[in-house]
């Protein structure tokens, strides 16, 4: 069961819970304007670390053929037999419980929406089938952290997040993109749906672009509105910096970088806003 359990970690890239867990916590911080209290906290976690799991899960169980099919992931831990399918689902199934009881935990308008935002984690995996906006239901995904932390710590739900989590979508469907230019041959012979494969490469990276220059539009939104100070503006600005040196590691001819681009620079970004957030609600109180 352990060695079972350690490769479903492997196999959903259990780490990349950074990317969206410092927003979530970001949308904490806003939300207290300070540090929440450690019982707030810890279900927050538990929520994010739970929903990420199912929703990882999920997708690789409904994809699976598909991976099977494609020479970059055909070395996954379902197409290899590595992992078992019904150990997958428990294990799917049993995370998503957790992520409404931890919902639960928090308030009632929490666990009110946690199932429609379990539906649209889950949801996310087939939207490849029949829209090429299936980026954009990824950044949704991504984007309920910040939000749903605000509601775990108010019980409501405000302008500013709602901003953030708009933020949030953005940045991930432009990095979404960017991956999806490596499959787009892929996807035109298996009829799979994306922005690469609708306007090409090079229109794809533009998207991303103008994808990325909207989040940092909506950061300093957020900033604006909630009168925050210099450490947040420095954040959204060094973001800006290493958004644009991760659009000049790729060309449409050149796709030889998109790991770096991917998942170095975009972890650095959440943690980067993480850290300047938290010191600036700190310097404030």
């Amino acid at each position: 069961m352990f060695r079972q359990l350690g490769v479903t970690l492997e196999m959903i890239q259990f780490e990349h819970t950074l990317f969206a867990l410092p927003f979530a916590l970001m949308g904490a911080l806003l939300a207290q304007d300070g540090i929440p209290s450690g019982r707030t906290l810890f279900w927050i976690l538990v929520a994010m670390v739970s929903a990420r799991s199912a929703a990882m899960t999920f997708n690789r169980l409904v994809d699976r053929n598909f991976d099977a099919r494609n020479p970059r992931t055909s070395s996954r831990a379902l197409v290899t037999k590595r992992l078992t399918e019904s150990f997958a689902w428990s294990f799917c199934a049993a995370a998503a419980i957790l992520f409404i009881l931890s919902a639960g935990m928090l308030n009632r308008l929490a666990l009110a929406l946690s199932f429609p935002v379990l539906a649209l984690l889950l949801g996310y995996s087939y939207t490849k089938r029949f829209t090429w906006g299936a980026h954009f239901f990824l950044g949704a995904s991504l984007g309920c952290a910040p939000l749903g932390a605000w509601i775990a710590v108010r019980g409501s739900i405000d302008t500013p997040p709602i901003l953030l989590g708009a933020a949030v979508l953005c940045w991930t469907a432009g990095f979404d993109i960017i991956y999806a230019c490596q499959d787009v041959e892929f996807d035109r012979r298996e009829g799979l749906q994306s922005i690469p494969k609708r306007w090409g490469v090079g229109g794809a990276l533009l998207a991303s672009r103008l994808l990325h220059a909207s989040m940092l539009t909506m950061l300093a939104m957020v900033g604006r509105m909630l009168s925050l100070g210099f450490p947040y503006a420095l954040g959204v600005g060094l973001s800006g910096l290493l958004l644009v040196y991760e659009h000049s590691l790729l060309a449409a001819e050149d796709l030889s970088r998109v790991n770096r681009a991917f998942f170095t620079v975009n972890g650095c970004i959440s943690i980067l806003l993480f850290g300047l957030t938290l010191l600036d609600r700190l310097i404030a109180f």
